[in-house]
């Protein structure tokens, strides 16, 4: 049940675009969609250290923020200890029996977020991730004031507050702030860690990924592995830790990622969720259009909608009813990999690419153990990596002796707008760096078979995504022509009795000029009869009169077919 389920006469509950802290929401008449039997579900693993990766802004940060007002024995500056009992009120886990809310409390808990550490050498990168350590040992520097630790332990504890140089002090950090917590509470201590990948995929792409690992490893074995202090962590991310990368030899990690079992509906909305928000908003009638936009999504065996999109989407509708549909996760997260398999993946990559944003889906081996040094080895890795940042999603899995299959599709319109736009841009630069003379030439000497060469050639090496539709082919050939340095290019302009497709007028007083009409054709042999057909089009429509009024002359006029990725250029 959500927590804006009954309003009454009560003010509407507020839509907290990029609020992370649970507590928050609660307290300042947030809406919170319930994920509190995530709770439930943590206690009944009883896993030492549980790893969630999950796509970007799908509420992983909420979540564990969830778990630390829930678990934590929370403390003031001067040891006072802080109720949050209240938060969790009419929420699911309240109703879950005391073998669970007896836990609500009890522990000593860390968290810390790795998010900071996106710098571009690793000192700056590195420099950030000690800060949020030691703003971690400034909120439970009220161990300080017992007597509880050793000399030793305490001068620890302040000398990382003082951000000493001493590399090994932030190896081992959280191992010694849970050891001091551990004393101090009498109870062993919950480790969350937040956007664990953040720091390496900023590393990865930065150029220094080895150092960057090199630390990690180390500040994770301490806390996780060798750690007698602690009860239990929770990690989370976008791409599941490999063992040989991050931990060795760690054996108590469960992972849990977009293809795993279980919490399927603890990330993310399900189609209930957002029906009850869309309701609760009065925005009822939008649900298919939010379907079409932002669902798509399988975990486990839950359907799952964006949740950043959808708190987005009716966010923007209650502040404009009638506000369009917008690639609002497209706008968070990075793109680089739908950039880079675009512009430099071989043409099996981009025909792949091309039959994803027609709708159809891939099936290629699955590999959970993917790092970000992985990710280029092979092709089968990159749509890996997609699948698993939630770019692509599954639509069915098979097994072949010991290898996963798993069928890819891109989820939903959101998504593909991204591959889309991703497209255009390409494209544009792509055309941009072209050397157009040939096609100008050909086009002001007559030469259709030269035409139709070029254009043949650049129909080979881009990406379609309108299923070969007219408003395709005028798009492509529009992009190809503007930009040429000598004639300006207009399309869709009211000419004569109608509007010819496309028109080029040289840039000089009493310059030549050229109309172009397209047709599209799905029979190969009606190709040259459709070239034919546009010639009498322009003929019949009288589209140069407007033109000769202008004083331009002579008047070139072609008729263009397209089937597929061929062409075909008559003229009189």
């Amino acid at each position: 049940m959500s927590s804006a389920e009954k309003t009454g006469n009560k003010e509407k509950k507020i839509i907290s675009i990029g609020m992370e802290d649970f507590k928050t929401i609660i307290e300042k008449n947030g809406y919170f969609v319930d994920k509190t039997q995530m709770i439930q579900e943590l206690l009944d693993s009883n896993s030492m250290v549980t790893l969630f990766t999950r796509p970007r802004r799908f509420g992983k940060t909420l979540n564990l923020s969830m778990l630390r007002r829930f678990f934590e024995d929370e403390r003031l500056p001067d040891g006072t200890t802080i109720d949050n009992s209240h938060l969790f009120d009419g929420l699911a886990i309240s109703r879950c029996g005391e073998k669970y809310l007896w836990h609500m409390g009890q522990y000593p808990v860390i968290k810390l977020s790795l998010k900071s550490g996106k710098q571009p050498d690793f000192e700056i990168a590195y420099g950030m991730l000690k800060k949020s350590i030691v703003e971690e040992f400034e909120r439970h520097k009220y161990v300080l004031d017992s007597d509880c630790l050793t000399e030793r332990e305490e001068d620890v504890f302040r000398r990382i507050l003082r951000t000493e140089n001493d590399s090994n002090l932030y190896n081992d950090a959280l191992k010694t702030l849970s050891a001091c917590l551990e004393k101090y509470h009498g109870k062993k201590c919950i480790i969350l860690i937040d956007e664990y990948d953040v720091p390496l995929e900023n590393a990865w792409f930065c150029g220094f990924y080895d150092q960057m690992i090199g630390f990690i490893r180390s500040l994770f074995e301490s806390a996780l592995k060798t750690n007698d202090s602690l009860e239990f962590g929770v990690i989370t991310g976008c791409l599941r830790i490999s063992k040989e990368s991050i931990f060795t030899g760690l054996n108590n990690l469960k992972a849990n990622s977009v293809h795993g079992y279980g919490y399927g509906d603890c990330f993310g909305f399900t189609p209930e969720e957002v029906r009850t928000m869309l309701d609760y908003y009065d925005m009822g009638e939008t649900y298919t259009e939010v379907k079409q936009w932002y669902d798509g999504y399988l975990f486990d065996q839950a359907e799952i909608y964006n949740p950043w999109s959808i708190l987005n989407y009716v966010a923007d509708h209650c502040a404009s009813p009638g506000a369009m549909a917008a690639p609002y996760w497209g706008n968070t997260s990075s793109n680089s990999i739908v950039k880079e398999l675009i512009e430099e993946g071989s043409e099996s990559i981009r025909d792949e690419i091309e039959a994803l944003i027609a709708g159809a889906a891939l099936e290629k081996p699955i590999h959970e153990d993917i790092t970000y040094g992985d990710i280029h080895e092979s092709e089968d890795n990159l749509w890996n990596f997609l699948y698993f940042t939630g770019y692509l999603t599954s639509c069915g899995q098979r097994h072949d002796g010991e290898t996963a299959f798993i069928k890819m599709r891109i989820p939903n319109t959101e998504i593909r707008s991204i591959y889309k736009n991703t497209v255009l841009t390409w494209f544009d630069k792509k055309i941009r760096e072209e050397d157009r003379t040939p096609l100008i030439k050909a086009i002001e000497d007559g030469d259709c078979a030269a035409m139709e060469d070029f254009i043949i050639s650049q129909l080979q090496d881009t990406i379609s995504f309108f299923d070969y539709q007219e408003s395709y082919y005028h798009g492509f050939l529009t992009g190809l022509l503007k930009g040429n340095g000598k004639y300006l290019v207009t399309s869709n302009r009211e000419n004569g009795l109608g509007r010819t497709d496309i028109t080029l007028r040289e840039n000089r007083f009493r310059g030549k000029a050229v109309i172009l009409e397209i047709k599209i054709t799905k029979d190969i042999r009606q190709m040259e009869e459709m070239c034919w057909e546009a010639l009498k089009q322009i003929e019949e429509n009288r589209y140069e009169d407007g033109l000769v009024s202008d004083g331009y002359g002579p008047i070139l006029k072609y008729g263009i077919c397209f089937f597929k990725k061929g062409c075909m250029v008559k003229t009189q």
